[in-house]
């Protein structure tokens, strides 16, 4: 029998439309491994939330291999020695991947790559990340322009199918169990919620697309709408890999509508990582340097505000309900992201690194890249951003955008309150608190540090 050809599983979690494996797999015996490194991110290891994903997703594609006869081996360690011990301990030849855009996971392959036959396959966005160039070969910045571009190279090519048999090695090597890694809360169990909502796995987003394909064409329509199941969900299961870009624009493509408004949001996710492959940094430095010198709260008054937003309790039905979305189901519908960002960066005066780590603890579908582009966009400090002096009003944007019911779901303090005080409830409600600051007065003191920073 061949060599056994390892395929380093990260972000990438599924088998159809997997350049790796099906490489992989026309070349001898495959040993599918995941590597638990927490040591190559360091302080970007996974969050809370993308933990338990974690856990469930690789159980489910444990259980997708052991139908072809395969199975996934865990190791826990850097990626580089783990993989390299593994490849001795095997006699295998060759290690198979997909390309990931992270700085650590660009540092972590071309450190497997000094040591080992590494092969790196596209697979996780829909054209390869600085492929998408201007006409003098420069990168974009400046996410409309760089959508006009990719467009001109959509469709992707058509998904691979996943591989019909993965041929086993003639003997195992040992692996971790995955229990033995803790990915799960315990104490306490937090996770009640996550499991309401979520089927981490390539089933569960097929499934999730299957749904979606429905309401795909009226998205347009209906994805600013808090209380309305208009968006796909499908971010968690793109933020894991359990499906790929490609298969999702040929199932959408065609359902007509505005689908392409939708397909549009697939190409933000492609300009995310376009940025932070120019921009490594991007996660924790501001792209215009001046808002490094800007004028944020901190001290105690600034963390007990902090730690009100991150509760849901700011007095601000819309943040407070998104909030608490959050923190109940390790996701927040888009449009009421938006306006948790601003509200905590303009009317709280708070850093947006403080809530990009926050979210990044927090959503099942934590990714590096658009994390980051997300809040430098709130911030105003991003190379394609909303401009600073540009403050959301929460109580207009709750009302505009019908979010009553979404209110009553998740502040159920509120749920009692008519439409017409739902978004600005009359002061005092029992259990609810008053607002940390007026918007007036939040808008006032955002324009003012505003001021001192440009004068």
């Amino acid at each position: 029998m061949s060599k056994p050809v390892i395929v380093w599983l990260r972000r990438d979690l599924r088998l159809a439309d997997h350049a790796a494996f099906a490489a992989a797999a026309a070349r001898g015996p495959v040993l599918p491994v995941y590597v638990l490194d927490d040591e190559t991110p360091a302080h970007r290891r996974m969050g809370g939330a993308s933990r338990w994903w974690l856990h469930h997703s690789l159980a489910a594609l444990d259980a997708a291999l052991r139908g072809k006869g395969s199975r996934l081996i865990l190791r826990r360690g850097k990626s580089e020695d783990v993989l390299a011990a593994l490849a001795a301990e095997c006699g295998a030849g060759e290690v198979h991947a997909l390309h990931h855009y992270e700085p650590w996971w660009r540092n972590a392959e071309r450190a497997v790559a000094r040591r080992l036959d590494l092969t790196l396959h596209h697979g996780n966005y829909l054209a390869p990340p600085g492929s998408i160039v201007t006409g003098s070969g420069s990168p974009y910045k400046i996410y409309t322009p760089f959508w006009r571009a990719l467009c001109q190279q959509m469709p992707p090519p058509p998904p691979l199918p996943e591989p019909v048999q993965i041929t086993a090695p003639q003997i195992w090597p040992d692996s971790d169990s995955l229990d033995s890694w803790g990915l799960l809360p315990s104490r306490p169990d937090w996770a009640g919620g996550l499991r309401e909502e979520w089927t981490p796995g390539e089933g569960g987003a097929l499934a999730r697309l299957d749904t979606f394909l429905n309401r795909a064409p009226k998205y347009q329509q209906r994805r600013n709408l808090p209380a309305v199941e208009g968006t796909s969900r499908l971010s968690p299961h793109l933020a894991f890999g359990e499906i790929s870009p490609a298969t999702i624009w040929h199932a959408a493509a065609g359902q007509g509508g505005s689908t392409e408004t939708f397909l549009g949001e697939l190409g933000w996710r492609d300009y995310a990582q376009n940025v932070i492959l120019q921009l490594p940094g991007y996660g924790g430095t501001s792209a215009k340097p001046e808002f490094e010198r800007f004028p944020w709260r901190e001290g105690p008054e600034a963390e007990v505000d902090l730690a009100a937003w991150q509760q849901g309790r700011t007095g601000y039905p819309i943040v407070d309900a998104g909030m608490r979305q959050l923190w109940h189901s390790g996701w927040m519908h888009n449009r009421v992201r938006m306006i948790v960002a601003s509200f905590l960066i303009k009317h709280l005066l708070i850093d947006w690194r403080r809530g990009e780590q926050w979210f990044w603890d927090t959503l099942v579908d934590a990714d590096y890249g658009q994390n980051a582009v997300n809040w430098q966009w709130s911030a105003g400090s991003g190379v394609d951003a909303n401009m600073f002096v540009r403050i959301m009003a929460p109580l207009s944007q709750s009302e505009k955008f019908d979010a009553g019911e979404y209110i009553r779901r998740w502040v159920p303090e509120l749920a009692h309150l008519p439409e017409a005080a739902i978004h600005d409830p009359p002061l005092p409600v029992r259990g609810y608190p008053q607002k940390l600051i007026g918007h007036a007065e939040g808008r006032a003191r955002a324009l003012a540090a505003w001021a001192e920073l440009k004068g």
